[in-house]
């Protein structure tokens, strides 16, 4: 099985670096100092302060590689569009497409039966760039649990998680998916398929809508912003505006707010993706965890207001910091 990892960063390289070492036939996508590392060294991976150095083929180059079985994108959502183009070489007839990025994903009601099914989604996808240069047929939805950083270029850390949960967009549990789940639990991941793929996206999308955005306006960690009255009570109005939401799709929700606000407390002292982001200077994913879920609200008919203002000052907070 020919799989490529598109965005071979801290989530990427782990994926990839844990296949690579299992056998699989392995491509990555990267770029800068980082690239440069692995190609001279290797991709040094550490677990429990052990070290482990996988050789897949490195690339920034996708016309390099041959079209494969599976091109698995781990690049944040912003990000995507600017690689459709080229990404084209890697795609075959029969190649799937597996999407890991937080939020609300641009094929979401593709093969979802009801009023909506086909719908297409402006805030995660302009122009349908995606949905017309991917093709929603191609798609494999993925759940990324872990938690990862690059310590230096050509060196992932692990910190935690081994998840990666899959499943196709109209439930059936398909050949192509299967096959993955092998290869990934191979590799020393837990790779469940699940026919219910969207329950598991609103779940995780649910603590990163609010605790984000948060986080950027507050400069807080998660323990903070879990505990602390007005920032938890915050927290919680957001979440129910998107369960409302979520349950008028069909969502199920297996867990109440309280359990999901304690479990983010539980995490400790930790600064979220989209705070690191604002650090760093790097485009954060404002529309997929928050524009994308004031769109549902509208599509139906669900008021979101504590939503839209965190959007609202979350934008503007962004655009000052020229992260948007």
């Amino acid at each position: 099985m020919r799989i490529c990892i598109y965005g071979a960063g801290a989530i990427g390289g782990y994926m990839g670096a844990r296949l690579s070492l299992s056998g699989a036939d392995v491509t990555l996508i990267a770029r800068g100092p980082h690239l440069e590392a692995m190609k001279k060294n290797g991709l040094k991976l550490l677990i429990d302060g052990k070290e482990q150095t996988a050789f897949p083929i490195c690339t920034s180059d996708p016309a390099e590689a041959a079209p494969q079985d599976c091109v698995i994108i781990t690049l944040k959502a912003p990000s995507v569009p600017g690689v459709l183009t080229a990404m084209q070489p890697l795609l075959g007839e029969e190649t799937s497409v597996v999407t890991t990025t937080n939020g609300i994903p641009w094929w979401y009601f593709y093969g979802l039966k009801g009023p909506w099914e086909n719908h297409r989604l402006e805030s995660v996808d302009p122009g349908n760039r995606q949905w017309e240069e991917i093709g929603p047929e191609r798609v494999i939805g993925c759940v990324a649990y872990p938690a990862c950083e690059i310590s230096e270029p050509g060196v992932i850390k692990h910190i935690e998680g081994n998840r990666f949960t899959l499943g196709e967009p109209g439930g059936e549990k398909s050949d192509r998916c299967m096959k993955l789940s092998k290869a990934l639990i191979s590799a020393g991941f837990k790779s469940p398929v699940r026919s219910e793929i969207r329950n598991e996206i609103w779940v995780k999308l649910w603590g990163n809508l609010c605790f984000n955005p948060i986080s950027v306006l507050t400069q807080a960690t998660l323990d903070v912003i879990a505990t602390e009255p007005g920032t938890r009570a915050m927290a919680k109005s957001m979440m129910l505006e998107a369960q409302a939401i979520g349950e008028k799709l069909g969502v199920r929700f297996g867990v109440d707010v309280e359990k999901r606000i304690d479990g983010a407390a539980a995490v400790g002292a930790h600064k979220t993706s989209m705070l690191q982001d604002l650090e760093a200077g790097r485009t954060m994913e404002i529309d997929a965890l928050l524009g994308a879920v004031k769109e549902l609200g509208q599509l139906v008919g669900v008021a979101t207001p504590v939503i839209d203002l965190v959007l609202a000052l979350v934008r503007q907070r962004a655009r000052v910091a020229g992260c948007y």
